[in-house]
């Protein structure tokens, strides 16, 4: 039932977005090399918000909300917002936290813009690194994970994974097992048995891979393999935007 809804609610997004989008720009640039947005999907990320009734867009130009249930659409500008692309990295990613706070990142610098989801107000975050202090990590895939009750993002330029408080302060690098570099999204899967400590899928142009959590979170295991039991659903992560 839920996956219906949210299924109802994006597509609902993308209709309004295939008649609106190309007037839908900010007031003011939100990066110097954001270009103007268009009906390609290639340069879309988005996250439906069922219990709200919301879509969240984020494209070239910043972030688009589509309130479905007060036909509401707004343009929202994400101060200093920096990113690279293609052919330097994959886009940037948007996922949503515990309380429906959209969380944006770039994938060029280690700072994270938070949209408020009652008030809709901006604020910026600069993460502290724990490790690579010295080197531009951005996020080209981030996800939320109420297990661990952290955020995951992986940087693809990088190839590693990193853990991200709730307050959106810190980050920690995982080692890993193997290097995921072009990780363009990545996701939460099911866990497979009790003690599990968590699973996540990370998804690049040509192949997937999965990575197993160790207890505590103080290193991964990373294997090539798709992803079958973590479909990609519109509820969940980006229009194909590598």
């Amino acid at each position: 039932m839920s996956n219906g809804i949210a299924t109802s609610i994006a597509l609902a997004g993308l209709a309004w977005l295939a008649a609106c989008i190309p007037q839908a720009v900010p007031e003011r640039p939100v990066s110097e090399t954001a270009a103007a947005p268009t009906k390609d999907s290639s340069t879309i990320r988005y996250q439906v918000d069922s219990a709200r009734g919301r879509v969240w867009w984020l494209t070239r130009d910043g972030v688009f909300l589509h309130d479905v249930t007060k036909s509401q659409r707004l343009t929202l500008v994400l101060p200093g917002w920096s990113w690279a692309g293609a052919p330097y990295s994959c886009l940037p990613d948007l996922a949503l936290g515990p309380r429906g706070e959209a969380v944006i990142t770039s994938d060029v610098v280690p700072t994270l813009w938070r949209i408020d989801p009652e008030t809709l107000a901006v604020s910026v975050h600069p993460l502290a690194l724990e490790t690579d202090a010295d080197k531009d990590v951005g996020f080209s895939g981030i996800v939320y994970s109420s297990e661990q009750g952290a955020f995951f993002g992986v940087s693809g330029t990088h190839g590693t994974l990193w853990m991200i408080d709730r307050s959106l302060t810190r980050a920690q690098e995982i080692p890993l097992s193997a290097p995921v570099r072009q990780a363009c999204r990545i996701g939460m899967a099911a866990r497979m048995v009790r003690q599990d400590s968590g699973r996540l899928c990370v998804r690049a142009p040509h192949k997937d891979w999965t990575i197993d959590l160790v207890p505590g979170q103080r290193a991964a295991r990373v294997r090539e393999a798709p992803c079958r039991d973590l479909p990609w659903q519109l509820s969940q992560l980006s229009l194909k935007g590598e």
